[in-house]
């Protein structure tokens, strides 16, 4: 009788590669409608995941604190904090978050005060959809990413910066010099009344005072201003 001859067993198949964690993502704007298209897109993408969504900067400021996502993508203007105020706040709090800052405005100035303020990239709100999921994996990868509308006028700005009065900040009276700050850093001026215990025509006034001494009748004047001060870094 024949002896079976012991056939070898196959090799098992080597494991299937576990794909990498997807990159957390936490979305703040104050509109619903915009924050439902922002999550469809960004977890339409294999590599991206929303974990949380805010409808105002003290949220946005506590989610990234609490979930530290790889990124917080934050409306620049927002209720409670402006983005850039958030963005100041996250790096002090959460610095291995970045954030993203995704907005209708395109003055320089604004970009400036932002990346000042720790933010890591900036997306006008008219961009491409393939343009912000572009920028949210250039900044998780530790880059920095200008929207192409505004990043000329950036460089543009560094190479001739607009002219403003110098060293007039002694001439604002301490409450002039907060209601300035709090302009640049996005704040309304009702959420500057709020925080300071003032009526909103008296900010208005103050606002207005500080036009007249030094000549800066715009917000963009004043942000521009406040970020020559210094007043936007080191939050």
């Amino acid at each position: 009788m024949t002896t079976p001859v012991p056939v070898p067993a196959s090799p098992a198949p080597p494991p299937s590669p576990t794909p990498a964690s997807p990159c957390r993502v936490v979305l703040a704007d104050d509109h619903a409608v915009v924050r439902e298209g922002l999550k469809a897109l960004v977890d339409a993408q294999p590599d991206l995941r929303v974990v949380g969504e805010a409808a105002d900067g003290p949220a946005a400021w506590r989610l990234a604190c609490a979930l530290r996502p790889d990124v917080l993508v934050v409306d620049l203007s927002m209720p409670g904090l402006g983005g850039t105020e958030v963005a100041a706040r996250v790096r002090a709090d959460a610095p291995e978050v970045r954030v993203l800052a995704l907005t209708v405005h395109e003055e320089p100035v604004y970009v400036t005060a932002l990346l000042r303020a720790g933010a890591a990239g900036y997306v006008l709100k008219r961009a491409a959809p393939a343009d912000l999921v572009r920028a949210i994996r250039t900044v998780v990868a530790g880059g920095t990413y200008l929207d192409p509308g505004v990043a000329a006028q950036v460089v543009a700005g560094y190479l001739t910066p607009a002219a403003l009065p110098e060293g007039p900040a002694a001439a604002l009276s301490e409450r002039e010099a907060d209601v300035v700050r709090r302009i640049a850093l996005g704040y309304s001026n009702k959420e500057i009344a709020a925080a300071l215990g003032l009526s909103v025509k008296t900010v208005e006034t103050y606002k207005a005072r500080v036009g007249e001494k030094l000549g800066l009748r715009s917000r963009v004047d004043l942000v521009r201003y406040a970020n020559q001060q210094g007043w936007l870094e080191d939050r």
